[in-house]
């Protein structure tokens, strides 16, 4: 959206998620306009590694087939807001809204949740019709763009971009002034991918008093502790900006921490989670176009992986000098804009 923006000044953009509204006031330089609406239900999480089937059958139950009364009631509201164009981060919602208001509509992915849902189907077969009618609708958006690292490749998908990301905003010598980091001092950033980790390990990292470690999500307030810096899970620090300020990263696979990760070109301590079908196909990606250690998710638990720190801080940064997604698929939205402006005239 940002980088839609930067192309396209005049922009109006209309949000409709849960995803809390700071997210976005924190990410984007520009008005938008915030609609608290369900748009997707994922999986529900036990905790950042382990994800609870059962209860998100039940969620999707409930959520699973759209109510008719609902979609259009959001199709006379779109409608009302003149909007032009729908694009779906993953989630179907918005697919099926443009097909009740005559609206273009692009779908823009890694995975759909069909194809994450199988990966399920032995262990709960209630999530069979759930696989079905989410095909069936992802099948039906007008355009489709797919993001690097790609889980099934679609021969006509109509564009194809690398890692979409956040950029960073602020340098990292300012930001590890804020933080209190000196400037010949290694730093390691841990992090869950927005979800509050358990991190019993806390005790062991001062046994490394020549690195510092920064670990959003591990406390309610921003609180120092030798050279333990641990933030809010909303904090005043833009995560994009932590990843680029430290000098390695610890944590979760996962689509967003990776294209952060990617983009910045530091070492990745990364975890699997060792269900989810996507991690395979991330981790795949990291092996073959990042520098990185692989951590198993009960090496994580207890510490275990600190025995790699010093190699992975040994890892070089990778330069990008390439376009990024986020650049691309927006020149992208502004020529399936332009053609379905042509297409209604």
């Amino acid at each position: 959206m940002e980088s839609l923006f930067l192309l396209v000044p005049s922009v109006q953009i209309h949000i409709f998620t849960k995803v809390p509204k700071w997210f976005f006031e924190d990410s984007l330089s520009f008005a938008f306009d915030y609609h608290a609406e369900l748009t997707d239900v994922g999986l529900i999480q036990k905790d950042p590694l382990h994800e609870d089937i059962d209860e998100t059958i039940r969620v999707l139950d409930d959520f699973l087939p759209f109510d008719n009364a609902l979609i259009s009631q959001l199709s006379d509201q779109i409608k009302a807001l003149n909007c032009r164009l729908i694009v779906c981060d993953i989630a179907p919602m918005g697919i099926a809204v443009a097909k009740a208001c005559g609206i273009t509509s692009v779908l823009i992915e890694n995975f759909t949740w069909d194809w994450i849902y199988e990966g399920y189907r032995e262990q709960n077969c209630r999530i069979m019709p759930h696989i079905g009618y989410l095909k069936h609708l992802f099948e039906c958006a007008d355009y489709h763009i797919q993001t690097e690292p790609i889980c099934v490749p679609c021969p006509d998908a109509d564009l194809t971009t690398l890692p979409i990301s956040r950029k960073n905003r602020t340098q990292a010598k300012i930001i590890r002034e804020q933080l209190g980091i000196p400037t010949e001092s290694k730093a390691v950033l841990i992090t869950m991918g927005g979800i509050e980790g358990k991190y019993d390990f806390l005790n062991q990292l001062e046994e490394y008093p020549d690195v510092y470690f920064v670990i959003p999500g591990a406390n309610s307030l921003k609180t120092t502790r030798k050279h333990l810096i641990l933030l809010p899970h909303h904090s005043d620090f833009y995560h994009p900006d932590l990843v680029n300020t430290c000098d390695a990263v610890i944590g979760k696979v996962g689509y967003s921490t990776l294209a952060e990760v990617w983009q910045a070109g530091v070492p990745f301590g990364y975890v699997p989670r060792p269900f989810f079908p996507e991690s395979e196909k991330l981790v795949r990606y990291i092996e073959q176009q990042m520098n990185g250690l692989m951590i198993e998710d009960h090496e994580f638990e207890n510490g275990q992986w600190l025995s790699m720190l010093n190699r992975l801080l040994s890892m070089p940064r990778i330069q990008r000098n390439s376009s990024d997604g986020a650049v691309q698929a927006a020149r992208g939205l502004c020529c399936i804009y332009i053609n379905a402006a042509e297409y209604e005239s």
